[in-house]
């Protein structure tokens, strides 16, 4: 990880002072563990999807909207963002975050190296495993109840990584399996 992140600190900044560094892939893949190692390894904050309420019916990309406009558009002006972290064992919003202005920044999450900012991010990581194996993985982590949203959110995720092409302009694919 201590060379992935040498090469990421080499690059120059993307989103305003910042080495914007995209940790994506479909769920269960490992994008969770992969960006808090990478962010220890950069000495960076890295931000989770799952920081912010992702509404089921809206798809992986319903929830971009507040990272964008609460971190992302200040940072490209050189300011600090913040935003407040969902609670999704309380279901409501609990405290804020803030984001400085620092060397690096991951974020991590369906959705999150979308071709509509792709200009803003320094580097990608796609990770991937199998389809069965990452939904094997999500129903041990979240049970079995939730197997018929998360039957929905495959089929949404992999319609939505089709028409961004995400994985085609990652800079590192990692196989997880």
């Amino acid at each position: 990880m201590n060379h992935l992140a040498e090469r990421i600190m080499s690059l120059r900044p993307s989103c305003g002072p910042v080495r914007l560094v995209a940790v994506d892939g479909p769920a269960g893949a490992g994008k969770t563990t992969f960006a808090i190692r990478l962010g220890a390894a950069l000495g960076c904050q890295a931000i989770h999807s799952d920081d912010f309420p992702v509404p089921w019916e809206e798809g992986p990309g319903g929830w971009f909207h507040a990272l964008e406009s609460q971190v992302l558009v200040p940072l490209r002006d050189g300011l600090p963002g913040d935003f407040r972290r969902y609670d999704w064992v309380r279901g409501e919003y609990a405290e804020r975050v803030s984001v400085p202005v620092a060397p690096a920044l991951v974020i991590e999450g369906v959705g999150t190296a979308r071709a509509s900012i792709a200009r803003s991010l320094a580097f990608t990581v796609w990770l991937e495993a199998p389809r069965e194996l990452r939904f094997a993985r999500v129903m041990e982590r979240d049970g079995a109840e939730l197997e018929p949203r998360w039957r929905e959110w495959f089929a949404a995720e992999e319609e939505w990584f089709a028409d961004d092409r995400t994985r085609e302009r990652a800079d590192l694919i990692v196989p997880t399996d």
